[in-house]
């Protein structure tokens, strides 16, 4: 049976669910190659327009799995060294993977986000945590770095510098409501209402025109990495004279205020 489900509760969604509870949903490479799976099946599907992540059981993921597992497909004859190789790159993919999905993915954070945990919950678009979430950067406490799967790059940007340095070099937990003051989650819900929570977010987001949404998430990733404000500045105006001449969307907007009437959207 796979460590990783998918589901589609209303149309227009998937939620990816990592499916190994009496592991806290750790990362091993049982999760870790049906999640690739997982979202590559996703993001090549036409009617999925909005992801939801999240995890089974009172974790979303526990970071490493310390108990031996099975190795990462394709190593057989490998030496050792390859074989670490090979095992890190497939681990470091999981993030530029989520983001490279066209669909926005949200991160329902259901219960502890640890090491290569917390590492996940950045590579999606928006985080939403259950008031039981926690995190924590677990490397370091393993005798580790804490850097690792785009670590370095992407909580400073979700938090802050001088926060990421302090959560990051203390390896201490940062608990839900902490996580929302500091922008690391954009809001914390009751542990009962998460999946409601995103899924209503979800049906908000689909509302819109799904051009408009892919190529939103795509330029906010790109404009990340933009050197400068005039580069930011150029691929968005590109982007949105691309949408205004190839589509009748703001003919749509403007004729669905003027009715009353909801937008739709046909791209």
């Amino acid at each position: 049976m796979s460590s990783v489900r998918v589901e589609k509760p209303v149309p227009g969604v998937s939620v990816i669910v990592l499916d190994r509870p009496e592991r806290m949903n750790s990362m091993s490479f049982e999760l870790v190659v049906p999640l690739h799976e997982a979202i590559e099946r996703v993001a090549v599907d036409n009617g999925t327009t909005c992801v939801i992540l999240t995890g089974a059981g009172r974790a979303f993921c526990a970071g490493a799995d310390t108990r031996e597992s099975t190795p990462p497909p394709g190593v057989e004859g490998l030496s050792p060294s390859r074989i670490a190789t090979r095992s890190m790159t497939l681990l470091a993919d999981l993030v530029p993977a989520l983001q490279r999905m066209p669909q926005p993915v949200i991160c329902a954070v259901n219960g502890p986000a640890i090491g290569g945990g917390l590492c996940l919950t950045l590579g999606a678009d928006i985080r939403i945590a259950a008031e039981s979430a926690w995190f924590r950067a677990g490397g370091i406490t393993n005798g580790l770095t804490a850097v690792e799967l785009g670590l370095s790059f992407l909580l400073p940007r979700a938090i802050g510098s001088s926060r990421a340095f302090e959560v990051m070099l203390s390896g201490r937990d940062v608990d839900a409501r902490e996580a929302e003051a500091m922008g690391l989650v954009s809001r914390t819900v009751p542990d009962h209402r998460l999946m409601d929570e995103a899924l209503a977010l979800a049906e908000q987001i689909n509302g819109w025109s799904a051009e408009g949404v892919s190529l939103t998430k795509r330029l906010m990733w790109a404009g990340l990495e933009a050197g400068s404000l005039r580069a930011a500045i150029e691929m968005e105006s590109h982007t949105q004279l691309f949408v205004r001449l190839t589509t009748r969307n703001f003919e749509e907007a403007v004729a669905a205020r003027r009715e009353g009437r909801r937008p739709r959207f046909r791209d």
